[in-house]
């Protein structure tokens, strides 16, 4: 997934948390005997399927049961699940963006899951956050995933790597010349710009007491998210990074600057592994940089999970399936086929995920990072948020305005679309 937000940013880690034990509720053997001959229909992500192959044949044995798996993106599963679930021809199981489960619970999609607390306590906190809303829980995480730094190990050295975003900015005034460019993000895209606003006190919603969402609290423009976007569109306004990663394609020129050797270092995520081994870059990964206030730049933590669909006519049983896939076992055998950082919390020090250098950036990136919010007003934030970011990065407004801006569209629309609710 390319972010938590629309893909909503492949998802490793949120903070890694890796968890939940191998075993869920168990059925009475009258419960079993009712599933015998049942089919769930599972809809797994693209090209990841192989990742819980023997689990769900492990599953059917145990249970008698046959499970059929359809390979869907996941980040739009929801969309055909409008359609196909009220129409008996969607999944039992399905898998999702964390930050869609909100809309998702609103619109009567997903069904809440009854998961004892000692299976929820398998998985990292945030990771498990991701799956709650008004305190009930409606998945099990599968894997987390950040950005993360990647940098080229034949422009710059681990040792010769900035510390702080500032120390990139002094690197990048020294080596950009207009075809090469040192450090580059996609800061245009709140995404990604929400790393430095954070850090200096911006947020996208406040929160209540029992870490709920407050809608009504929006902090994209105050006086830390301002001092944020200001840095940002120093690295613009100087020249550091070149126009094309502004707007639509510019994900696809801040790629393939780094694939064709012109960038130092870029902000990216573990989804870009495959493809930049591909290209025969000899890079290195590691946790984004801190700021020259001490603090780590934060990021999203996108969440994959195992939801169980409204519609399933065997809720209970798709589950079992589900807390049977999410479990301790099945999680670490996911992460060796598909090499997506699994959840669980005893799976955080496994050496055997370790030994991945994107996996530990991940992890670590993680300790610094929060869920993308969930609930369904994050949806006004997006538009607004990132179209205030371009008129900051092409110098077209400065930061207070342009962020006050979108403060004011974002809550107006949340007003119009969510106050009924």
């Amino acid at each position: 997934m390319k972010k938590a937000k629309r893909c909503s940013v492949f998802m490793l880690c949120a903070a890694v948390s890796l968890s939940l034990a191998a075993c869920g509720p168990k059925e009475s053997s009258s419960a079993k005997s009712s599933s015998k001959g049942s089919e769930l229909v599972v809809w797994e992500d693209k090209e990841k399927s192989n990742g819980i192959k023997d689990a769900v044949a492990a599953f059917e044995k145990e249970h008698d049961v046959k499970v059929k798996v359809v390979e869907k993106p996941y980040a739009k599963q929801i969309e055909d699940l409008r359609m196909d679930g009220p129409a008996g021809t969607g999944p039992d199981v399905l898998t999702m963006p964390g930050d869609q489960i909100g809309t998702a619970v609103t619109e009567g999609l997903l069904k809440e899951l009854h998961v004892k607390k000692d299976v929820q306590s398998l998985y990292t906190d945030a990771s498990i956050q991701s799956q709650m809303v008004d305190q009930k829980l409606y998945g099990l995480p599968k894997a987390v995933e950040t950005t993360v730094l990647f940098y080229n190990k034949d422009l710059i050295s681990e040792k010769e790597l900035p510390k702080t975003l500032e120390e990139w900015y002094d690197y990048s005034k020294k080596t950009a010349d207009g075809s090469k460019f040192g450090f580059l993000a996609l800061f245009d895209q709140i995404y990604y710009a929400e790393s430095v606003m954070s850090g200096y006190g911006g947020y996208i919603f406040g929160k209540a007491k029992d870490g709920s969402y407050n809608p009504s609290d929006i902090g994209i423009n105050n006086e830390g998210a301002v001092k944020g976007a200001a840095l940002i569109q120093k690295f613009y306004k100087d020249g550091l990074f070149p126009a094309g990663i502004i707007g639509e394609q510019g994900i696809n020129v801040l790629e393939s600057l780094f694939t064709e050797g012109k960038a130092a270092a870029i902000i990216s995520g573990p989804w870009n592994v495959e493809a930049f081994s591909k290209a025969g870059i000899n890079y290195g990964i590691t946790k984004l940089p801190k700021l020259e206030n001490g603090k780590n730049m934060s990021s999203f933590i996108g969440v994959k999970s195992y939801n169980v669909s409204a519609f399933s006519k065997n809720a209970e049983l798709a589950q079992e399936l589900a807390v049977f896939l999410a479990n301790e076992k099945n999680s670490k055998t996911r992460y060796e086929e598909t090499k997506e950082v699994p959840a669980v919390k005893s799976l955080a020090n496994d050496p055997a995920i370790m030994k991945s250098e994107a996996a530990r950036a991940v992890t670590e990136q993680s300790r610094f990072s929060e869920p993308t919010p969930n609930i369904p007003e994050m949806n006004e934030i997006w538009t607004p948020a990132d179209s205030a970011l371009q008129t900051v990065a092409t110098g077209k407004a400065d930061p207070k305005q342009a962020l006050d801006q979108a403060a004011e569209t974002a809550k107006g629309q949340i007003k119009v679309k969510h106050s009924g609710k």
